[in-house]
């Protein structure tokens, strides 16, 4: 059976001993936000800190720190959930004709929120600025929520069945906003709350927004579950913990999570917008301060006994990448359903999910030919980039399962090998151009613009990776490209001259290294060549080398290829595809942690310090 609140949780996990109590006074400026990351690169368990500088409430970290605690978090539901996924069952239909689906119905009765009068959330009530003002990074432009639970309801039909409840981005302060009264609100493209805001501004009137923090595990799950816009996330949330969601329903009110630890009520002012950020994100790089909507705070409830769970964003993987496994394991199945032809797809986290895209599909078209060129992968490709938030992949690589009927689409060394033997850069890249590009993606010109790349390859290999670099390969060191490294097989990684753009023009190092070869040059036994800063550094480890090359580019600016041509508005190469995935002058600073931080927590962990043995 699931949990009651998140206190249940946390005695449940400190008894099995998956969680520990820190007593020690920790800062929420940065301190703790360090601690998390590092006991989430151990593996380390759920940590409580009792004593947070300044702050009423206990803080919970890392709560979803490794797939083996979710795993058991939601040992009940999880095997239920995903053959529901893989059937693709509708648990609004499910619920009105559960025989239809299975012989136990019980689920169904869980998918379905109930209304109550009251419930422990309201039992106190406090102002913004006693809540946990922590800041993950040097540079974020103030305190944020980091696991909000932001629940609406559809302005032109109002219920639980057109929610949304979604974990959008929250400032609590700093910048512009006045202190207790406003909150920012940060959503990314191709998210559910844009709907009903979008019909508050057709209505001319204000969005009411309740921010829930807290509450049963399940609840937080949900709201970063992609679900489809006819499936509230109160019903995944009831099905993940096995027990109905209760809803505070009071006339003239948005509902309020009766179980939440805290909850923010607001409204959203259709004709007020005000700089949000930065704050370190999820590519690893700061989401610099753009105009967003802003929340007017109406009341700030919380429960007696309230514990504030928070995460940390930044250079994948962190306690995120937990969501995403989870969510590839409940949703995955569902999008070779949805898309017939589809065998598998992996959204790469240590690229920051969005940038890559791998995939392996079926080439059916023409049976009776040799396959010698992608046709149905082509149609596939357009799908999948059609297909809710894989809507936002940036860099597309999509293969034929016929070729190698035992590739798997999470080996990533392998897939590109795969790719690399059998690419043809004369015929088999896609380009989108002038198109969204995610949110917190700063590689193209502008906020959600970029571009798209789809890599389509299909047939026999027709070529064989060197792995290893040879000595008729010669770099044009006068141009200042050195230090050439074999990363993995067909992958040469380059240190290139810093990007330098003159006269507001674009920097053209890559193409006079380009300019250098002709197709008949040894270096293009490499199919791949990316350029960066550090080629030392970018090849240190695939998570270097993905993180580098996917974050930092935007294909229709940053690939080139020697000898390359237009046909037909066809763009590709004779020779090496060329990647510049050096840093630019408009790309977001990366993430770097505070060097005096650091020294207080590698204290707390030393010998005789109370993290030892734990970071």
């Amino acid at each position: 059976m699931g949990y009651r609140s998140l206190a249940e949780c946390v005695r449940d996990l400190e008894r099995t001993g998956q969680l520990i109590r820190l007593d020690h006074e920790v800062d929420p400026y940065l301190e703790v936000a360090e601690i998390q990351r590092r006991v989430f690169r151990a593996g380390g368990p759920a940590i409580l800190f009792t004593r947070a500088k300044g702050c009423r409430f206990p803080l919970l970290g890392n709560l979803f720190g490794t797939m083996e605690r979710v795993r058991y978090i939601f040992r009940d539901s999880l095997e239920m959930v995903g053959k529901l996924a893989t059937l693709q069952v509708d648990p609004a239909d499910a619920m009105r004709r559960p025989r239809l689906y299975i012989k136990a119905p019980w689920w169904a009765w869980y998918a379905r929120p109930k209304s109550v009068r009251s419930g422990p959330v309201l039992e106190r009530e406090t102002s913004i600025d006693q809540l946990p003002q922590i800041v993950s990074w040097p540079g974020d432009g103030g305190p944020y929520i980091t696991l909000p639970q932001v629940y609406t309801e559809d302005p032109d039909a109002p219920g639980f069945d057109r929610s949304n409840l979604g974990m959008y981005r929250i400032q609590l302060g700093g910048g512009k906003y006045v202190p207790n009264l406003d909150l920012g609100l940060h959503y990314q493209i191709h998210r559910g709350i844009a709907q009903h805001h979008a019909a508050a501004l057709r209505r001319g009137e204000l969005l009411r927004v309740n921010i829930f923090v807290g509450g049963p595990p399940a609840m937080t799950v949900a709201a970063v579950m992609p679900l489809p816009e006819a499936v509230s996330e109160l019903r995944l949330a009831g099905l993940l913990n096995r027990r109905r969601v209760r809803m505070i329903c009071r006339p003239g009110k948005l509902p309020i999570h009766a179980e939440a630890d805290f909850c923010i009520t607001a409204t959203l002012d259709p004709n007020r917008l005000l700089p949000e950020g930065p704050f370190g994100d999820h590519l690893g790089y700061y989401s610099l301060a753009h105009e967003f909507p802003v929340l007017r705070v109406e009341h700030v409830y919380h429960r007696a006994d309230a514990i504030w769970p928070f995460t940390v964003v930044g250079r994948p993987p962190q306690e995120d990448s937990m969501f995403s496994r989870l969510i590839h394991e409940l949703v995955g199945p569902i999008i070779p359903k949805a898309i017939p032809g589809i065998r598998a797809v992996n959204a790469v986290e240590a690229a920051g999910v969005h940038p890559l895209l791998l995939a392996i599909g079926s080439e059916r078209y023409v049976p009776y030919q040799p396959r010698h060129r992608p046709r149905e992968l082509l149609t596939l490709a357009n799908a999948l980039l059609g297909y809710g938030q894989l809507s936002l992949a940036k860099y597309l690589f999509i293969v034929a399962a016929e070729d190698d009927p035992q590739l798997d689409v999470h080996d990533v060394p392998e897939f590109f090998r795969h790719v690399l033997e059998r690419v043809d850069w004369r015929r088999d890249l896609h380009f989108q151009t002038c198109t969204n590009m995610d949110t917190l993606d700063y590689s193209g010109p502008a906020l959600n613009e970029g571009s798209k790349l789809v890599v389509a390859a299909t047939g026999s290999p027709l070529r064989t990776l060197p792995v290893a670099l040879e000595s008729r390969i010669s770099l044009p060191r006068n141009l200042g490209f050195n230090d050439a490294r074999v990363f993995l097989p067909g992958i040469l990684v380059i240190s290139g001259p810093s990007y330098r753009a003159t006269d507001g023009d674009r920097d053209r190092a890559i193409e006079r290294f380009c300019a250098a070869y002709n197709r008949h040059d040894p270096i293009n036994a490499f199919p791949l060549i990316v350029v960066v800063d550090d080629s030392g550094a970018a090849s240190r480890s695939l998570n270097d080398f993905l993180w580098t090359c996917f974050t930092r580019t935007d294909p229709a600016a940053d690939v080139y290829g020697i000898e390359s041509f237009y046909r037909d508005k066809h763009w590709g190469c004779h020779g090496a595809l060329v990647i510049d995935a050096r840093a630019k002058p408009h790309h977001a600073p990366p993430l770097v942690e505070d060097p005096a931080v650091s020294k207080r927590v590698d204290a707390l962990g030393a010998r005789g310090g109370p993290l030892h043995g734990i970071i």
